[in-house]
């Protein structure tokens, strides 16, 4: 069938109309993250208020119909009559995309809403959404539904107060799911109090029985941040080290403080928005300290005339560091505001951090000496690293390429069609190697548990048998060498058992790959198995349940008595190779969870794989205490 199509057929989406259509062009997408987004949107409005001095307190509710209110105590929306739309700004703001105070009219200084649809967007994706704003003793208050105004904005009484009040319940039509997750909202305006210095942010949960408050307040600012971000793990030296200082226009403040462990973990922001790609300003702080401590290093006699410089990675091995600027104008690379791409800001952080380390330095002698004794190590460490790469290098080349002895490698060369199974212990390996397809399943078993990357150098991790096998299988080399190019397996699935030991296994693997291969992660190339917990039997029938819900559902459709033969799986060994294959291998029957990352997020996923794997074991069972209500089928 032809369909027609000329002039007639190109639509025109009027006002919001292109929002409600094409939602996830505006807020990331309709699944849980474009529905907490909606949240931040109003909050980035009421902190701007707070970044340019007027706002001391902002209190978010989630409200028990699950609708959230944001309440601040800032100037207000403007109620006058925008001349250019003929209709109350507060309107124009609420209806109008690209309408805002923050696009160099001088309402702002700096801000983090810088795209201009923020309101408006919540306002077209919310079933309904009301605005009061207290200003110069009088309240007004406008409702919308899906958009559109439901009245104009009028007065409804008398105030003493100040500040702009929103409530809005996002749409059903548009989202997969409309529950807010109290976790998730904490996290983020946790971080969005840390980044401004002195704003008090109040969450309360009002869908409980028992009301949830939570109350973020830090004198401190991002000093405060380090100091939470370092928490579960041992400081190198009690100073955070503080830099802070206006060039060109870019306000900065860098925090930073070095623990330890030796992962990096330096997060960057622009007005309080998370750069996860970094930018111009992680350069400059990056340049910065490199070339702060190398000087010293050299000045002070700790690297002598014939020794290398330290390397950047060498100086940041355990550090922990916000890097968080204010400017103007700031110019995003991509759609997602990821990186920063000013120039000025590169050069106002480096000259800044530079300076004012260089002073620190001079003045905490002792600090400089911990600092330099570990980076000096991280040196020699990477030293050892490389050359144990060089070696393997040199062995595949002579070898050609040889795989380890234990994989099991598949026949098609195509690494689109090709998945890898990590399997923990050799009697799920050899149950896996009999049930695969050939052609497409490669099995790689592992004996026993790998190596805990959280607490061990990389000198150390490449000469550990189970690891050196995974990366010559996946063939993408790792670390500073990773190139995902060379990767033979589009998928790369852990096939654990549903024990303890076999979720230990998979958070040991999911820590290697998160602090050595990121990007398969961030790719999709990384996959967890999920095997039936249940076999069911009643006369020539049999069923396989995932969960203790499906075994119910089961049981109920088969009937409940006593010729129900129940079998609970404790591990993949018990599955002979055409049930493991029927319930977990074949493509198309199986369930495969992939893993991701949320780049948002980052120094929470890094605090929890601290958390989990690393050496203070109270932090581990305060954070098992916390969520083992979450946890189900898991053998004790």
């Amino acid at each position: 069938m032809s369909t027609e199509y000329g002039a007639d057929q190109i639509q025109i989406l009027e006002g919001l109309e292109a929002v409600r259509k094409r939602p996830g062009m505006y807020i990331g997408s309709t699944s849980s993250k474009g529905l907490h987004h909606l949240v931040y949107e109003i909050v980035d409005n009421a902190v701007d208020e707070a970044l340019a001095g007027v706002c001391d307190r902002i209190e978010v509710t989630i409200n028990k119909d699950n609708s959230i209110t944001v309440v601040d105590n800032g100037r207000g929306i403007p109620v006058g009559i925008n001349h250019k739309k003929g209709i109350p700004a507060v309107e124009v703001v609420f209806t109008i995309l690209h309408a805002g105070g923050k696009f160099g009219g001088g309402g702002y200084k700096v801000s983090g809403g810088l795209h201009g649809v923020g309101a408006s967007v919540v306002n077209a994706l919310s079933e309904w959404l009301e605005v009061m704003i207290y200003q110069d003793g009088t309240i007004h208050k406008q409702r919308f539904e899906r958009g559109k105004a439901v009245y104009p904005l009028k007065v409804i009484g008398d105030t003493d107060k100040r500040g702009t009040t929103v409530t809005f319940l996002p749409d059903k039509e548009i989202f997969e799911e409309t529950v807010y997750d109290y976790e998730i909202l904490k996290q983020r305006l946790r971080e969005m109090a840390f980044l401004t210095k002195n704003l008090r942010i109040v969450l309360t949960d009002d869908r409980e029985e028992t009301k949830v408050e939570k109350e973020f307040h830090y004198a401190g600012g991002i000093k405060e941040y380090v100091e939470y971000l370092n928490k579960h793990k041992d400081p190198l030296y009690p100073e955070i080290i503080y830099c802070e200082g206006t060039k060109d226009d870019v306000y900065v403040e860098v925090a930073m403080q070095h623990n330890g462990t030796y992962t990096e973990g330096c997060y960057s922001f622009v007005n309080n928005i998370t750069t996860p790609e970094g930018g111009t300003h992680l350069a400059g702080f990056k340049n910065a300290i490199t070339k702060t401590f190398n000087d010293y290093a050299r000045n002070n006699k700790y690297l002598k005339d014939n020794e290398t410089n330290l390397s950047g990675e060498d100086i940041r091995e355990g550090l922990t560091a916000i890097v968080s600027i204010k400017i103007p104008d700031p110019q995003f690379e991509g759609q997602t505001k990821q990186k920063l791409g000013n120039s000025e800001a590169r050069g106002a952080v480096d000259g800044i951090v530079s300076e004012q380390l260089t002073y620190f330095l001079e003045q905490n002698p002792t600090v400089a000496k911990m600092i330099l004794e570990k980076s000096i190590l991280a040196q020699r460490a990477r030293d050892a690293a490389r050359k144990a790469r060089d070696l393997t290098r040199r062995k595949t080349a002579l070898e050609g390429m040889s795989l380890p002895g234990k994989l099991a490698d598949c026949s098609d060369k195509d690494p689109k069609n090709c998945e890898i199974y990590i399997v923990e212990g050799d009697s799920a390996g050899g149950s896996a190697k009999t049930a695969r397809s050939r052609a497409t399943q490669a099995i790689l078993p592992l004996r026993g548990k790998i190596l805990n990357v959280e607490k061990s150098r990389l000198d150390k991790i490449l000469v550990n048998n189970e690891i050196k096998a995974m990366i010559t299988a996946f063939g993408t080399g790792i670390s500073d060498d990773f190139d995902i190019s060379r990767l033979r397996y589009h998928k790369i699935i852990i096939m654990t058992d549903a024990d303890v030991d076999g979720s230990h296994i998979s958070t040991l693997l999911l820590t290697f790959f998160y602090r050595f291969m990121p990007e398969l992660i961030r790719q999709g190339h990384v996959y967890m198995a999920q095997p039936p917990l249940y076999k069911v039997e009643k006369s020539k029938t049999v069923k396989y349940a995932y969960s203790d819900p499906e075994l119910d559902q089961i049981l109920t459709e088969l009937g409940r008595d006593g010729n129900n033969k129940i079998q609970r799986y404790k591990g993949l060994g018990e599955m002979d190779a055409e049930q493991l294959w029927d319930t977990t291998m074949d493509p198309e029957k199986r369930i495969l969870l992939r893993v991701t990352i949320d780049e948002e997020e980052s120094s929470e996923i890094d605090m929890t794989f601290t958390t989990l794997m690393g050496d203070k074991v109270e932090p581990r069972r305060e954070f098992i205490e916390k969520n083992a209500k979450y946890v189900r089928n898991l053998d004790i």
